[in-house]
């Protein structure tokens, strides 16, 4: 099977859409591209392949603070408890964009994360992304591929991505040259609005 598969942001071909799905609803591990630095990610509801990302990464899947990349906000309620008004205008007029917000979670999230009190939700402003969301019918995981301590240049690069990764997931997707700085993460979980990171996604939305 192809490991390396090149996808327009602009026009995510359909075949190759499909190709990506069938990897994750076999339980592979895919590297895809966002609006920020390319994401590793796998079905949210295939604890296996769940349990490998998090072996990748050196945690427990119990600790794990994994995001899920939804397509749009339409599926929150699947996930999230009930949000105000405010919480809700600020989603609208920062999503699709750069940025990870953490929301209280509800009793409907996969089993994995059963213990968790709050989830990330990602919508990135990134085509390939979310048709691939929008097509599997749920969320997918997002956990960076980016080391702390490693050179920054091959999380941008799909080439040197798909060098380093190939042996470790069953999919990089090629969607051009990535970003390098990550997601802005902000933590709406409580009445208090707290900037967790602060990365590519402008504050000015709050």
């Amino acid at each position: 099977m192809e490991q390396f598969i090149k996808i327009y942001n602009e026009n995510p071909n359909p075949k190759a859409i499909s190709k990506v799905i069938d990897i994750l609803r076999k339980g592979g591990l895919i590297i895809y591209p966002t609006d920020t630095i390319y994401g590793l990610g796998c079905d949210i509801t295939n604890v296996k392949a769940l349990e490998k990302i998090a072996r990748i990464k050196g945690v427990k899947l119990a600790k794990a603070n994994f995001s899920f990349i939804c397509n749009d906000l339409s599926h929150l309620s699947d996930y999230v408890k009930q949000i105000d008004t405010p919480t809700y205008k600020i989603l609208k007029r920062a999503l699709p964009g750069a940025y990870t917000f953490v929301l209280p979670g509800n009793n409907n999230l996969p089993k994995a994360f059963k213990k968790k009190k709050t989830v990330g939700i990602r919508v990135p402003d990134n085509n390939i992304i979310r048709e691939i969301v929008s097509q599997l019918g749920n969320p997918i995981i997002s956990t960076s591929i980016r080391d702390e301590d490693d050179v920054i240049e091959y999380t941008t690069d799909p080439e040197l991505i798909f060098e380093k990764w190939q042996s470790i997931v069953d999919l990089v997707i090629d969607g051009g040259y990535g970003d390098n700085q990550p997601s802005t993460v902000i933590d709406l979980s409580t009445d208090e609005i707290e900037i967790i990171r602060q990365g590519k996604g402008s504050l000015d939305i709050l």
